[in-house]
C-alpha cells in the first residue's frame, strides 16, 4: 500500500537490495501476511513458515525482474494466496487435515480459549467451503480489515466486483454456518 513518496523510495531501495529497506519492508508487511495465512490455515508454525516463504519468493522475483506492477501489498498477498492454495492442494492430496492449535498460555482462561478455538475452527472450515475468491475477500475484508479499494488492487478486480463478491461470500458463509447448527 504505497501511499507516500517515502514508501515509493523504500520500494526502490528494495529493488536495489538495500538490506535496511528489505528489513523495513519485512517489518511493515510480515505481521499482516502472517495473519492472513494463519486466518486461512489455522496453524501458527505453518503460517510462520509460509510468511518467510512469501518474502523469499519476493526476493526471487525481484532478482528475476518479475516483481509487482501496480500494488506492492497486493503482490505480497497474491504470493501468500498462491502458497495457501498450494498447501491446501498438497494437504488434500496427502489426505491430511489442518494442524492442531498450540497449548494455551498460562495467562489465558482455558475455557474461553477452547471456545474461541472451536469458533475459529468452525469459521475456518466454513471458509474452506467457499470458492477461493470468496474466501480471500472475506479474509482480507474482515480478518485483515482492508478497504474494498485495497482488496480490489490485491485481487485484480474492480471495487464493484469486490462488493458483489463480498455480498455473495457473506451470504454463502451464512448458509454454511446455519446449516451446521
Amino acid at each position: 500500500m504505497v501511499r507516500t513518496a517515502d514508501d515509493a523510495s523504500l520500494l526502490e531501495r528494495v529493488q536495489e537490495y538495500d538490506p535496511s529497506a528489505l528489513a523495513e519492508i519485512y517489518d511493515l508487511y510480515a505481521g499482516r501476511i502472517y495473519n492472513y495465512i494463519y486466518y486461512r490455515l489455522g496453524d501458527e508454525a505453518l503460517a510462520e513458515d509460509l510468511t518467510g516463504t512469501v518474502f523469499a519468493k519476493m526476493l526471487e522475483a525481484i532478482r528475476g525482474s518479475k516483481s509487482w506492477s501496480t500494488s506492492f501489498s497486493g503482490w505480497l498477498y497474491r504470493i501468500a494466496h498462491n502458497l495457501i492454495v498450494d498447501h491446501i492442494r498438497r494437504t488434500q492430496q496427502n489426505g491430511r487435515q489442518g494442524a492442531v492449535d498450540p497449548t494455551p498460555g498460562a495467562d489465558q482462561d482455558p475455557a474461553r480459549l477452547v471456545e474461541h478455538r472451536i469458533e475459529h475452527e468452525r469459521l475456518r472450515h466454513a471458509l474452506q467451503q467457499l470458492t477461493g475468491d470468496q474466501a480471500q475477500v472475506i479474509t482480507l475484508k474482515f480478518a485483515e480489515g482492508l478497504s474494498n479499494a485495497e482488496i480490489a488492487r490485491i485481487m485484480g478486480k474492480s471495487e464493484g466486483a469486490v462488493k458483489s463478491l463480498q455480498f455473495r461470500a457473506v451470504a454463502a458463509l451464512r448458509r454454511i454456518l446455519e446449516a451446521e447448527e
